[in-house]
């Protein structure tokens, strides 16, 4: 091979890879042999592959070369090989489009790379190049080089790595201190990283002359000159570069400690002023970050280590000055504030460094700053407290079970009386640490004592509904089916408040906060995710008990089947919805067993109730029951009666003269249920359509069609509704056509039922079921923008937005249409919502740079000088994306740079 070709460069590139490929099975299968040919095969192999262009070959030539390079002897012949692969530093190939091969410029950049960084040897060549070419003003180029030079630094002998350190140093400094890129920063730090950690493999003494202890001692004294002048932008990167390379090895940061916090103390100390003491309190967290890397915390064990914590001896120091800062600093100083409490935090989680009783201190100082009202009325401080509890709840609980939760609890009053809401961010701290277990076992019995207390005193709904809430979240977190204590919580919260709720109803009980329709929609919330929970013996129970609420003796009538039911009683159906959403569908529920009657009677009374209500909040839980019968509950062979049933219903609406909004509600819901689960899917949908065309319902129904497709928190899968894949594909295929053809013949007066029918059904519509009937919908989008409904108006635009990104050439015949209604839409916020302004501005923003210059050019005039007027718009959002929407347009037709 090496003598017959010489010319193998001149040779088709097919030829070449097959040489290359037969040499590289050579490499793989008969090594040895071709090592005992000594220098023959080493200046044979660089000859032969020298001055190949390809990228499938220079794959398999980087793979041999590096091959040669780490196992060959190459003493003599170390420049020849380096020059043989540096010749290609940096890579700049781009695949061509549609390349076959999938061959990268990152494939190719990773081979080289592990052909320079693979023998010692190369670093007198290596070193130096790279760092000449650190002048580069490509970033892609800078980039490349330190990554290169991490490789090598990871990959050179500890000696050759030694000799070039403190010359790395003077190169890669710059890069950090005066950055220009951030990601360009953060390589450089990494490559400093990699020959700290190279120089510690192994090394085990502090000793000064040890080849680490001399790479960082010109690093240490320079960081310690930088943070001489705190205020300079060079302080932060100087904490950076302490951090990174205090990682690297416990020897690294002892060395680091020893040199440069006892200086760190000193500075701040003589501080004079806030700034600069928050930038030395910045690097103080650095240096605790690369601390806890080194050393562990309580839950996270570091490899050990016979080096000692150097910050031992600083320990009673840091300690008191962070906690002056957090604690002895004014109020309105909030970010120098933040940074001390994270300095606090992080001398507390260090593995074996604070006892018990001062972590137990710094407990109480975040308790303090939760729950005392800030003056400056920011909330900054008070998260990162929240924050700093929660993660000390998860090494230290027994702290927080002995100091937090006690201060939390009398922080929250006995009743609702005040009209304060400052328990709120009380109950948000103790949800926020109920992340253990045994955390969250004390917080959920204590809150529902307080609930107890605070229901027996008079006062607003609004603080009951937040305990609620604050338990509906604890529990959320938990793993309720394996919970052992589901059953208490199934008895104190679902049948206890539900119990409670029944009994002032009737007047056996006095009413309190819980009877209101607000809370019982927040405990309805809790008690269906306790009943889903349960296993199905459980929730049989549940079952028949929908209706009668878990009632003793005939306290309590249940709802359905009665007459002039009161206001207190009928509102009780919330809690019936909640229960019968949180079994499962196979259970049999009160009503619709043999001895009760059918699922068709107990939805004819549903029906009867829902028409007649008019308290908003108990017509909705009724409706979603009627859902859940039909979709849920309903045996597949009893479809056929419900959609005859829904039949009447509909020809019923279409008869009268009289509008009912509420027969309107019933046909959806009872309709969405079907739907969903595509049981006679076809005819319901061509019903609903008729309604459209009705002068005296098509307005209601076309609003109705939203509700069809609409996520619902009770008709949902993990209630174990059943929701069909397909649902929406098919409501899509039979509704839009339908439509369009409708829209065409129908009077004007009743063509905005279609439009807002229209946008009801592609608001919950995936993009790739849109796209199939583009052509058909796009005009009918374009006459909805002209109507006054602000919802339709909004997911209309909605719907262009999506159009515009998946098909932008669809759009450009439409482009004159399209800016005259958008930028119409995204002014005067008298009559367009901040919704429909906002997502009118996104809609614009998307064509520059999407649909062709040549299309929109014709109208950047008008768009430009149409959003002058939107860049005072009331709402900062709006003037932020005019703005952004504005120069996206002017500046459309600049060449890109490069």
């Amino acid at each position: 091979m090496l003598e017959h070709f010489q010319d193998l460069q001149i040779r088709p590139q097919p030829q070449r890879l097959q040489i290359l490929e037969l040499l590289n099975d050579l490499m793989s299968k008969h090594r040895n042999a071709l090592k005992e040919l000594g220098n023959e095969s080493v200046v044979g192999i660089t000859d032969l592959v020298i001055g190949e262009k390809d990228p499938r070959n220079l794959m398999v030539i980087f793979s041999i070369l590096k091959v040669v390079m780490m196992e060959w002897d190459i003493s003599g012949h170390a420049e020849t090989l380096f020059d043989s692969v540096f010749c290609y530093f940096p890579i700049t190939f781009r695949p061509p489009p549609d390349d076959p091969y999938g061959i990268t410029a990152q494939d190719l950049k990773s081979r080289l790379r592990d052909c320079v960084a693979s023998s010692s040897y190369f670093a007198p060549y290596a070193f130096p190049q790279l760092i000449d070419k650190l002048d580069s003003t490509s970033p892609n180029v800078k980039k490349d080089v330190l990554q290169t030079i991490t490789a090598c630094a990871s990959s050179y002998s500890v000696t050759t790595v030694s000799n070039y350190s403190v010359t790395l140093w003077d190169s890669l400094k710059f890069e950090i201190l005066n950055v220009q890129e951030e990601d360009l920063a953060e390589e450089a730090l990494v490559s400093l990283q990699a020959i700290a950690i190279r120089l510690s493999r192994g090394l085990d003494s502090t000793d000064p002359k040890t080849p680490l202890a001399r790479y960082l001692r010109p690093i240490t004294k320079e960081c310690n000159e930088q943070l001489h002048e705190p205020q300079q932008k060079q302080a932060k990167p100087a904490g950076q570069i302490l951090s990174a390379l205090g990682i690297a090895s416990p020897v690294a940061f002892y060395l680091i400690v020893k040199t440069v916090v006892p200086r760190l103390n000193t500075l701040y100390q003589d501080a004079d002023s806030i700034g600069k003491q928050r930038v030395l309190l910045e690097v103080l967290v650095q240096i605790m970050d690369s601390a806890i890397a080194v050393y562990g915390t309580p839950s996270i064990l570091a490899p050990t280590s016979t080096i000692e914590n150097p910050l031992e001896p600083f320990k009673d120091r840091l300690f008191e000055l962070t906690s002056q800062a957090l604690m002895s600093t004014a109020a309105d100083e909030v970010s120098f504030r933040v940074v001390a409490l994270k300095a606090v935090l992080r001398l507390c989680l260090l593995r074996k460094y604070l006892q018990d009783n001062e972590i137990g201190m710094a407990v109480q100082y975040f308790d303090e700053i939760v729950l005392v009202k800030d003056p400056s009325g920011k909330d900054d401080l008070k998260k990162e407290a929240i924050r700093a509890l929660v993660e000390l709840s998860r090494i230290k609980p027994n702290l927080i079970m002995d100091i937090t939760f006690p201060a939390f609890m009398s922080k929250l009053p006995d009743s609702s009386l005040s009209e304060s809401q400052d328990y709120l961010i009380t109950l948000e701290g103790l949800a926020q640490l109920s992340v253990e277990k045994f955390v969250s076992d004390t917080l959920i019995r204590r809150l529902l004592n307080r609930l107890d207390v605070v229901l027996q005193n008079d006062g607003s709904s609004a603080y009951p509904r937040a305990i609620l809430s604050t338990l509906h979240y604890v529990l959320g977190q938990r793993d309720l089916p394996q919970d052992p204590n589901l059953g208490s919580y199934h008895e104190k919260i679902v049948v206890g408040l539900t119990n409670r709720v029944v009994l002032a109803s009737t007047g056996q009980a006095p009413t309190t906060a819980l009877n209101e329709d607000a809370t019982l929609e927040m405990l309805g919330r809790l008690s269906t995710m306790i009943v889903r929970a349960l296993d199905g013996h459980k929730q049989r129970s549940v079952a028949v008990q929908v209706y009668s609420l878990f009632a003793e003796g005939g306290a309590f009538t249940p709802v359905p089947f009665r007459k002039d039911t009161p206001k207190s009683q009928r509102s009780t159906m919330i809690l019936s919805t909640a229960l019968m959403a949180g079994v499962g569908r196979l259970v049999a529920l009160q009503y619709t067993d043999i001895d009760n009657g059918s699922i068709q009677r107990l939805l004819a009374e549903l029906v009867r109730l829902a028409l007649a209500e008019d308290v908003p909040a108990i017509r909705q839980a009724i409706l979603r029951q009627i859902g859940l019968l039909t979709n849920k509950f309903l045996p597949s062979q009893e479809t056929r009666d419900i959609t005859d049933y829904l039949r009447n219903l509909v020809s019923g609406l279409l008869e009268t003269t009289t509008l009912s909004e509420n027969a309107v509600r019933v046909v959806f819901w009872e309709a969405k249920g079907l739907v969903l689960r595509l049981a006679h899917a076809d005819e319901v949908l061509e019903r609903l359509l008729s309604l459209l065309s009705n002068p005296e319902c098509g307005l209601a129904s076309a609003r109705g069609f939203g509700l069809l497709l609409a996520p619902d928190e009770i008709l949902s899968k993990e209630n174990g509704a059943s929701i069909r894949l397909l649902a929406k594909q098919k409501a899509f295929n039979t509704c839009v056509p339908t439509i369009a053809q409708d829209f065409r013949k129908a009077d004007t007066a009743i063509k905005p039922n279609y439009l807002i029918a229209l946008s009801g059904i592609l608001k919950h519509m995936p993009t790739e079921v849109i796209m199939s009937e583009i052509d058909t919908i796009l005009p009918l989008l374009l006459q909805s923008l002209d109507l006054e409904d602000s919802d339709v108006k909004a997911a209309t635009i909605q719907s262009l937005t999506i159009i515009s990104q998946e098909s932008p050439k669809a759009v450009e015949g439409h482009m004159g249409s399209f800016v005259t209604r958008l930028l119409k839409s995204a002014s005067n916020p008298k009559v367009n919502t901040a919704s429909v302004r906002h997502n009118a501005l996104r809609c614009l923003h998307i064509f520059p740079g999407r649909v062709k210059d040549s299309t929109l050019l014709p109208y950047r005039n008008s768009v430009t000088r149409g959003l002058l007027g939107v860049l005072d718009d009331p709402r900062r959002h709006i003037r932020k994306e005019a703005v952004e929407c504005r120069a996206a347009w002017f500046n459309m037709d600049e060449p890109q740079s490069d």
